[in-house]
């Protein structure tokens, strides 16, 4: 018997309970630990009924995905042979959920005769957001223990739901109640079941309820998600399992979804969404920060601003549960700032995802002030003002005077030096950047801006803060615009370049939607504003590195007040939600082409496609070169969750792994040389791409 499964028994009753920290996921081990146990109890003739629970805490997070890429998934005994063996049990299996029943934690719980679960455990089937499907029998019992629209909706969102949803549904027999153990629940419930001569269950045997639905409800629910499941590959083939389950016998289902689970696992979609799951916990670990470093106590925090982005972050903090501040000196901006966050509140509450009394107890949390002398006593202080140096400085130079000892002071800049900032405090080292994405209070990402002097416990304390604010926290190093924006500038570079070689605002819109982009560039800086755009590069003369024809297009539309939605007219005319193309932007395209000797001519897809990906993916190559991001995935995690790069493609640096980092090379070494002196200009590869390619390796090796 393995270790990673404990077999014990009582009376009439055997205990299968895993012990594989630190969610019994169902690696090897434990997968021969639950055969060989199940095996053992079956042949005991003494043992009625069998408990399948967890000796940890947690009842099961699910397969080990480590495996998939080890290759060890499919070591013997297989999860769905296991599971078999378990559904076919000629005595009541009863599983004992505490915690999770996630993935294969719940094809295990569906394997089982009964369930029965602690009031607070979360039940689901998220395979699809790892780019596959329930391989394990989930799409097959779960239509016949829930229904099949039920079953359909949790197999495809991935969306957990609580035990009493799960009771609800019918999958879950009995919720215990907060405190009370549940083992000892599952075996009274095992001898009430006993007394009562309870059958063992299959569920070869039950029936799927097909009557029910509309004819046309698969076809239905396929237009439904559509636009949400663009461009991913599992979505389909979860429902066609389920569709599978509806018309063939249990043991032809699991056959027909054990293919459909190999014909996933093969894809470049399955291999991104696990990059970036993989990511996610990498990005946690930072360098320099220790493990056992102890974090700093945040209990009140204070934001600096009250317009668009420092409402936002109050909301974060008052979303959590934090007693938060709103400081603006002008007292009418303030007043306007609070009556957004309560509007937005309100907006959600008529949705129904928030409480009349919940909207009143977050605002119950947030006090205002136009005196600095108010936030003396905060924990953590944010500045949301505007994005200008000096203004900056003058707002931390205050900061440094009132702020209690400790108190962390964080900037939300996206693109100005935070080393300089801390250095107008006598504290540097409680200063850090917290590039917080707009809109705050919806985008999950947080730039976290490491500064030279920036203490280990304060970097420690606002990944903790990110946590229960719910936000990705990634760690990335100073420089103009960081990770996200730095990676942003030559994208959009060649994407303006490329108009005024004879592309189109809806041609580079069109090729970056079809790549997976929710919107194309242009579109983009009409949304964001193309002042905005204008303003930036004024203030950092030195990204243009003495190029006359970089952002050309945008000066001119600048210049005739087209910023974009905001003026009704940019790269495109604007009326409401209707836009068309702006008959202006290609006259104005082809007088800055020929201000500047460039000549046009007919642009392919490829091209544009090319242009506005490969010298991104450089500049991320040469982020890594100079540490300002840990690993790849960081870059990532950065654009998937900050700038619409698709999911399924695992962001622009898993991209380039996919397609081969000597086809990177090659095409920037293509444009190099066509492109001339803007060509050895802007489209030299970076040493880092160069050796990996050479040595044909990938961005994963860094």
């Amino acid at each position: 018997m393995s270790d990673s499964v404990i077999y014990k028994t009582q009376g009439q009753i055997a205990y299968l309970l895993l012990n594989s920290a630190p969610v019994n996921g169902l690696g090897q081990a434990v997968r021969q630990g639950l055969s060989d146990g199940f095996a053992q109890a079956s042949q005991d003739n003494t043992i009625k009924a069998i408990v399948v629970g967890s000796n940890i805490g947690p009842f099961c997070g699910g397969a080990d995905i480590a495996e998939f890429s080890a290759g060890t998934f499919a070591d013997k005994p297989l999860l769905p042979q296991v599971f078999n063996q378990i559904d076919a049990s000629s005595k009541p299996v009863i599983a004992a959920i505490d915690g999770l029943a996630l993935g294969g934690g719940l094809e295990l719980a569906l394997a089982c005769d009964y369930r029965v679960a602690t009031n607070k455990a979360k039940l689901g089937l998220p395979e699809v957001h790892l780019g596959i499907l329930p391989g394990a029998g989930g799409t097959q019992r779960l239509p016949r223990l829930a229904g099949i629209a039920n079953a359909l909706q949790m197999i495809v969102s991935g969306t957990p739901v609580s035990a009493q949803q799960a009771q609800q549904l019918g999958f879950v027999d009995l919720v215990v109640k907060e405190g009370e153990d549940v083992i000892t629940a599952a075996t009274n419930y095992a001898e009430q079941l006993l007394a009562q001569q309870a059958p063992a269950l299959n569920c070869a045997d039950m029936p799927v309820d097909r009557e029910s639905l509309p004819s046309d409800y698969f076809a239905e629910f396929r237009k439904s998600i559509e636009r949400k499941t663009r461009g991913f590959y599992a979505p389909e083939r979860c429902i066609q399992a389920v569709e599978a389950a509806c018309v063939l016998p249990l043991v032809d289902g699991l056959k027909k979804e054990g293919e459909l689970f190999l014909e996933c696992i093969n894809t470049p979609q399955a291999r991104a969404q696990q990059h970036l799951f993989f990511a996610e916990r990498a990005a946690g670990k930072v360098p320099g920060v220790a493990k056992d470093t102890q974090a700093r106590p945040v209990k009140k925090v204070a934001v600096i601003g009250s317009g668009t982005m420092g409402g936002g972050i109050v909301m974060n903090f008052l979303n959590a549960g934090f007693a938060t501040t709103m400081l603006d000196l002008n007292a009418q901006a303030l007043e306007r700032g609070v009556g957004v966050i309560r509007k937005n509140y309100e907006i959600t509450a008529k949705k129904g995802k928030l409480t009349g009394q919940q909207v009143e107890q977050r605002m119950g949390l947030l006090t205002t002030s136009t005196q600095y002398s108010d936030i003396q006593d905060a924990d953590l202080v944010i500045e949301a003002v505007f994005e200008k140096m000096d203004v900056k400085k003058a707002v931390f130079k205050t900061l440094d005077e009132c702020c209690k000892p400790g108190a962390i002071l964080a900037t939300n800049t996206s693109t100005l030096d935070v080393n300089e900032i801390a250095e107008a405090t006598s504290r540097p080292q409680d200063v850090i950047g917290l590039h917080f994405f707009s809109p705050a209070n919806v985008m999950r990402l947080l730039e976290v801006v490491r500064a030279e002097k920036t203490s280990p416990d304060v970097i420690k304390t606002v990944l903790g803060c990110a946590a229960k604010i719910k936000k990705l926290p990634v760690v990335v190093g100073v420089c103009f615009g960081f990770v996200g924006n730095r990676m942003l500038e030559p994208y959009g570079r060649e994407a303006l370049r490329l108009l005024l070689e004879g592309a189109t605002p809806e041609q580079i819109d069109r090729v970056l939607t079809e790549f997976g982009f929710p919107m194309g560039f242009c579109s983009m800086i009409d949304l964001a504003g193309n002042d905005i755009s204008y303003l930036t590069r004024q203030a950092h003369p030195e990204v243009t590195q003495g190029d006359p024809s970089y952002g050309a297009l945008v000066d001119s539309l600048y210049e005739l007040g087209h910023y974009g939605q905001k003026t009704g007219c940019g790269f495109y005319q604007y009326n409401g939600r209707d836009k068309s193309a702006n008959p202006d932007v290609i006259t104005l395209a082809e007088q800055a082409a020929f201000k500047h000797g460039i000549t046009r001519r007919e642009i392919s897809d490829q091209e544009v496609l090319e242009r506005c990906l490969y010298p991104l993916i450089n500049e991320g190559a040469l982020i890594l070169e100079e540490g300002i991001a840990a690993r790849a995935s960081d870059c990532d995690l950065i654009y998937v969750n900050g700038y619409g790069f698709p999911a399924w493609r695992g962001g622009p640096m898993q991209y380039a792994n996919e397609i081969g980092l000597t086809n990177v090379l090659n095409a920037l070494n293509k444009y190099k040389e066509q492109l001339g002196e803007y060509g050895e200009r802007w489209f030299k590869p970076a040493p880092l791409l160069q050796k990996l390619a050479t040595d044909g390796k990938s961005f994963n090796a860094v």
